[in-house]
């Protein structure tokens, strides 16, 4: 097993495809007409996006980049890269392997908190990500902080797919968030929001906090961090929105314009993120503030107009 240690890079996604050649002119029989193929049912898009980008083989592609952090992503202890991953059980191992032996929290695989009971093991591609924080904070089971994870590789060496659900009035912001993912490698498939949970499904959800807190896996927020993982939330019908420290405290509290991205689980579904706001301009900027530069190494991200606060806010 090589280790190296280095800056992480910005990856990049892939290349957009480039423009379609001229149609013939109309009517020129030297260029008969393409065939006029059915359109597919939406499970049938689904089967084809599934069988384009999930499976095996989403885990095979380079490195895996470890991080390993204090006090909730606040300070950096070592990153590094591991070219050859092959034999590592679990995360735990492999930073035990590096001499960075995993106390002070659970590590996560591609942002989710990895069972020591049922390890997923480490593939090559993914990301691994140890904080160090008291213990007595409450447990975290997804972040956003390991982005484009986890829908890039998905969970022990599977992609999985990738779900875009966006309330209505809300277009821009979603196709936003589709343009993001596509830069990064990602193929989303598009529906209404609770119409496609699963424990094999990641989902994106984007609207007003009014509009998808009826969601099972969103609506833990309500019920504080020991229920969703997430330092903050939404008050007064979501109107506003409770920023808290890492005992669960409000520390603050933001209005109009207030943006959310963050990640939780429910029950056995795979993780499920929320693109959210106090209304559309906070929506907007959520969408806007996903990508990698500025969710890397963060357990959820809480925008104020412009300005992005790392969750949870320092006691």
């Amino acid at each position: 097993m090589r280790v190296r240690l280095t800056v992480m890079p910005r990856s990049l996604g892939p290349a957009e495809a480039g423009p379609r050649g001229l149609d013939p002119p109309p009517g020129d029989r030297r260029y008969p007409a393409p065939p006029v193929r059915p359109r597919l049912p939406a499970t049938a898009l689904a089967l084809a996006a599934c069988l384009a980008g999930c499976g095996a083989g989403g885990g095979d592609d380079g490195p895996v980049r470890v991080l390993v952090t204090r006090g909730f992503g606040a300070e950096t202890i070592a990153a590094r890269l591991v070219q050859d991953p092959a034999g590592a059980p679990s995360a735990a191992a492999l930073l035990r392997r590096l001499g960075l032996p995993p106390r002070g929290g659970r590590p996560f695989v591609n942002g989710i908190a990895e069972d020591p009971a049922e390890p997923a093991g480490v593939h090559g591609g993914d990301r691994v990500w140890l904080d160090r924080h008291a213990a007595a904070a409450p447990a975290v089971a997804a972040v956003v902080g390991a982005y484009p994870e986890p829908f890039r590789h998905g969970v022990g060496g599977k992609r999985l797919p990738v779900v875009l659900e966006c309330a209505d009035g809300h277009a821009r912001a979603c196709e936003s968030v589709a343009a993001r993912l596509r830069a990064d490698g990602v193929l989303a498939l598009r529906r209404t929001p609770g119409t496609s949970a699963g424990e094999q499904t990641l989902r994106l959800l984007l609207g007003t906090w009014h509009q998808l807190r009826g969601d099972p896996a969103l609506a833990q927020l309500d019920r504080g961090p020991a229920a969703s993982g997430v330092f903050a939330r939404f008050t007064h019908g979501g109107r506003a929105l409770a920023l808290l420290d890492r005992a669960g405290r409000a520390k603050r509290t933001l209005g109009a314009g207030a943006g959310l991205l963050a990640a939780t689980r429910f029950e056995r579904q795979a993780p499920t993120w929320a693109v959210t706001g106090t209304d559309a301009a906070g929506v907007a900027a959520a969408a806007a503030a996903l990508g990698e530069r500025r969710l890397h190494g963060r357990f959820a991200l809480a925008l104020d107009g412009a300005r992005a606060l790392a969750l949870p806010l320092a006691g």
